[in-house]
């Protein structure tokens, strides 16, 4: 009997498509899916009229939530079939392996409790500009700001299946129509949730207001049918330079372009790491959970360490010890977190291979399986292949001085893991003026407040919705015409 052949299904505003289907490549080149001819269904990807968007307003922000608290409860994946399929197909896409995938999976209803959401969305836009016209009376007028939805295009990135969900649920609080494209590595979790969506509430106005489907980047016929002002307002583009790129040259008067491009993380860790075992120890375990979980896809992973420890003989010594107690705490992280890479990058592999003859400069430490590698640098140079540093491979750095770590901070620089607390206050405010856009402590890159402020040195939900406002003169305010030579036209 032929097994079923993967399926990324189209789900259009409450209806899902599963006619005319063409084969697509994943990503990973393991298998092969099939997914709805984007070219005859491009018609029906954008909303027909933004005043089709009426029916949102409808609705209170707190039916929203009690619409998305249903939506977690469905996606419990031992009762879902959609997501139970979704993950069994995203085991060759992914660029994580089975028990991370299982964990993501696993989490997916969490992601949509209320209060989390509530709070989320009252810390970066306020329900308040949501939900109604937040005045104020300024320069002899009542004023008025509301935050309303937005005709928004989101190009997902596909390394980590909660990014679907994370923008199904800013949509949905924003009253935005929203079209998802999902990626090649992952283009089966979203439209999962999204068929689960039609099977909960096929006509309610969150499930009418999205459109998730695949095609391939760089696609011309199509995107340009579908990338007007006419259509949406908004694109919202993760991933890659390639993937960014190719959308800018669809920006014009009328669409905006929210680009979280791709950035690389990086760890600042003080002389005391080296001070004495406990110490070591502590820090190999906090800089293993940043560097190692989720198999480094995310870009808020380490690829960097810089070590404050100085460049003596004695102090290369101590932090070769610091790399050999990170590489034994990443091999103690459990599976839901970390596990040997499911295909180690060969031209990376090539370039440790090739670090081990030079043990003068370096000293590698692991990497002889695939399973992922420390590599102490003997200078304060970091290796010349950092920017392609993955698979659970960290560069650890010795510097003397904080100031050689910031050169080399800049707009790419996303997360710092900083340790001890003494680093702090000077880390994050001369980092911030270099570029680093995130500041954590050291070990808590992945399990602080993650994606619910501002990411990528923007605020992503304030900038999907449209900021509208509203002015009235106060009484007595007279006009240009009552005010003759004495009007003052002020912007």
């Amino acid at each position: 009997m032929m097994a079923k052949r993967p399926i990324s299904y189209a789900v259009l505003r409450g209806k899902v498509v599963e006619t005319d289907l063409i084969e697509f490549g994943g990503r990973g080149g393991d298998i092969t899916f099939l997914a709805p001819d984007p070219h005859k269904i491009a018609d029906q990807i954008p909303i027909a009229s933004p005043r089709l968007m009426e029916d949102l307003y409808d609705i209170s922000f707190e039916d929203i939530l009690d619409y998305l608290a249903e939506l977690g409860e469905r996606c419990r994946l031992e009762e879902n079939p959609y997501l139970q399929e979704a993950l069994e197909y995203s085991y060759d896409t992914a660029p994580t392996t089975k028990p991370i995938m299982d964990s993501f999976y696993h989490d997916l209803p969490y992601m949509f409790d209320k209060d989390r959401i509530r709070d989320m969305v009252d810390y970066t836009i306020g329900i308040d500009h949501l939900e109604g016209w937040v005045n104020q009376d300024i320069n002899g007028s009542h004023v008025g700001v509301r935050a309303y939805g937005a005709r928004c295009l989101h190009i997902v990135a596909g390394n980590g299946p909660v990014l679907g969900a994370l923008t199904i649920i800013r949509g949905a609080v924003t009253r935005g129509d929203t079209i998802i494209k999902v990626p090649s590595n992952d283009p089966f979790t979203t439209s999962a949730i999204a068929r689960t969506m039609v099977d909960m509430a096929p006509d309610h106005p969150v499930t009418k207001h999205l459109a998730v489907a695949y095609w391939r980047g760089g696609d011309e016929e199509l995107e340009s049918q579908i990338y007007q002002p006419h259509n949406i307002e908004k694109i919202c583009a993760w991933g890659g330079f390639a993937s960014v790129k190719h959308v800018t040259k669809y920006i014009q008067p009328g669409i905006e372009l929210i680009s979280l491009d791709p950035k690389r993380s990086a760890s600042i860790v003080g002389k005391e790491a080296i001070e004495s075992e406990e110490l070591m120890e502590e820090a190999a375990n906090r800089i293993a959970c940043d560097f190692a979980t989720g198999n480094q896809t995310a870009c808020s992973a380490s690829r960097l360490v810089y070590v404050m420890c100085g460049t003596e003989d004695e102090d290369i010594e101590k932090l070769q010890q610091l790399g050999q107690k990170t590489y034994d705490a990443m091999l103690r992280l459990p599976e839901v977190v970390t596990t040997k890479p499911k295909q180690y990058d060969p031209q990376l592999k090539q370039w440790v291979d090739t670090l081990r003859l030079s043990d003068d400069f370096y000293t590698v430490i692991g990497g002889e399986e695939g399973e992922g590698a420390i590599l102490v640098s003997h200078t304060s140079d970091r290796v010349d292949f950092w920017e392609y540093m993955a698979d659970r491979t960290i560069n650890m750095i010795p510097v003397d001085t904080l100031e050689e770590v910031l050169d080399v901070v800049d707009a790419y620089t996303q997360t710092v893991g900083v340790w001890p607390e003494n680093l702090w206050e000077d880390v994050r405010h001369k980092g911030a003026l270099h570029g680093g856009q995130r500041f954590v402590e050291l070990g808590y890159a992945f399990n602080g407040a993650g994606l619910v402020g501002p990411q990528d040195g923007i605020e992503p939900m304030r900038r999907i919705v449209k900021w509208i406002v509203s002015e009235q003169p106060l009484p007595g305010r007279p006009t240009l015409w009552e005010a003759g030579e004495d009007v003052k036209m002020l912007a």
